[in-house]
């Protein structure tokens, strides 16, 4: 890492204050991102000045964090947020220190801090400061907390999601003893907000390597934060169309769909109710009849518990509700907009794949048929945007205002009848002009011939 690393605002923070007399070093996250090449988003800084002396530097401050040393000093557009050295008090909840004491020591700070790889720092004069083997760790590609693993996850419960996050986003193994403690303690999680673990879950999730959800069913995390996921890691799938567990399945499908929160959630949660629909016939074969509406009904119920938008829950719960459907069936464009209609023509690329993942996550019975199946769909879909087909009440040539101009009163007979040119526009698409429509409502519906 050099001076040519660190953005021009970030070296204008550190020169100043070490001009004042102070120190202060580019720590943690950013130190690690650059280190290993990746952009970091944002600039953390650690200093020994204190909070207002920090305030007395710079013109523009936030007090962010104050009482427990943190000012963000704001240069044109952009934050930096400045902590001032410190040593952590006892971690009343799992998650934060009751107090926190101000020290001169860098050492002191740093190795209050979760991880080796994040207890780096760096300015221009002194250089790369790594005082707990953070650059050979990376180099091996270890997870390894700093000191002594137990007592960094009963500081903070957190930690240990984070330890597998990080595995997630960087590639890297957890070192084994950090590895134990987090089967000892990740009970603990059970003391952290649903709003965090989501944090974290979603990194993890969108990571390039979402599997890595193994290693939190190994070590026991899943059981405190997911316990479906846990238990459809343990549920069988003796079937010609699966090669994996329930759970290997969701893991792999995860792993072939875009790093997109939504599309990684899907596929997390597409098969989630299997467990509860689990029967085995005669021959010992298993079965799951009607997973794909229980997995949506339980993923509803475990993105709120995780404090998901309501954005994302719908959207999640429409593609693990319509994972399954149509497949086997041989498309043609009636049965297509149908289906439109039914899961959202928004969604329908999405869908196509949540399809493909799930295809290439199973056995290779009969694979090339199935995806071949599910590009005739894609096909057919792609005609229907392309000639602007009718497939949702949306795009129907006539409006509920057009037939309150035909003579028709507002109500609920009103919407039936725009259901009825809808149902028919799907079967017959050409009939979808205001011409057509209106032609048919004359020749056919009652209310029109008597001013209903």
């Amino acid at each position: 890492m050099t001076l040519n690393d660190v953005p021009e605002k970030v070296q204008w923070i550190l020169n100043h204050m070490t001009e004042a007399g102070y120190e202060a070093y580019a720590v943690g996250g950013c130190v690690r991102d650059t280190v290993l090449g990746r952009v970091p988003d944002d600039w953390d800084i650690t200093t020994s000045a204190t909070p207002l002396q920090v305030k007395a530097l710079f013109p523009r401050t936030i007090d962010t964090g104050i009482q427990h040393g943190t000012v963000t000093v704001m240069l044109g557009k952009d934050g930096f947020e400045i902590t001032t050295y410190r040593l952590d008090g006892e971690y009343e909840d799992g998650r934060h220190p009751r107090e926190v004491t101000f020290t001169g020591s860098l050492e002191e700070d740093l190795k209050r801090r979760d991880f080796t790889i994040n207890a780096m720092a760096y300015n221009g004069q002194t250089g790369l400061v790594d005082l707990f083997g953070g650059m050979k760790d990376m180099e091996d590609g270890v997870i390894r907390c700093v000191g002594d693993a137990k007592e960094r996850f009963t500081e903070d419960a957190l930690r240990m999601m984070r330890a597998v996050r990080f595995s997630a986003q960087l590639g890297f193994r957890i070192e084994e003893k950090t590895r134990e403690a987090i089967g000892e303690l990740a009970g603990n999680l059970r003391k952290i907000s649903a709003e965090r673990i989501q944090a974290e879950l979603t990194k993890l999730v969108c990571s390039p390597h979402p599997e890595n959800l193994r290693i939190a069913y190994e070590t026991g995390i899943l059981k405190e934060i997911l316990p479906e996921l846990q238990l459809a890691m343990e549920t069988p799938q003796r079937h010609a169309h699966h090669s994996y567990d329930v759970g290997e399945h969701i893991l792999r499908s995860m792993m072939q769909v875009p790093a997109d929160k939504e599309l990684r959630l899907a596929m997390m949660l597409h098969d989630i109710g299997k467990p509860c629909c689990l029967t085995v016939d005669e021959n010992g074969i298993t079965h799951f009849h009607g997973h794909a509406q229980i997995s949506a009904r339980m993923a509803r119920e475990i993105l709120g518990r995780l404090r998901y938008d309501n954005h994302t829950m719908d959207t999640v719960c429409r593609l693990v509700l319509y994972h399954d459907y149509g497949n086997g069936i041989t498309p043609d464009g009636r049965i297509v907009r149908r289906t439109m209609n039914k899961v959202g023509e928004d969604l329908f690329p999405e869908l196509f794949e949540v399809k493909r993942a799930d295809i290439l996550a199973q056995s290779e019975t009969l694979r090339q048929e199935k995806l071949e199946k599910l590009q005739a769909w894609r096909q057919c879909y792609e005609e229907i945007m392309q000639n602007r087909e009718c497939v949702s009440l949306a795009s129907l040539a006539l409006t509920g205002d057009d037939l309150i101009a035909m003579g028709m009163k507002p109500g609920k007979k009103l919407g039936e009848t725009l259901n009825q040119l809808l149902e028919l526009v799907l079967d017959s698409p050409e009939l979808n002009t205001r011409e057509a429509l209106t032609k048919w409502i004359q020749e056919n519906m009652d209310w029109h011939k008597a001013g209903v």
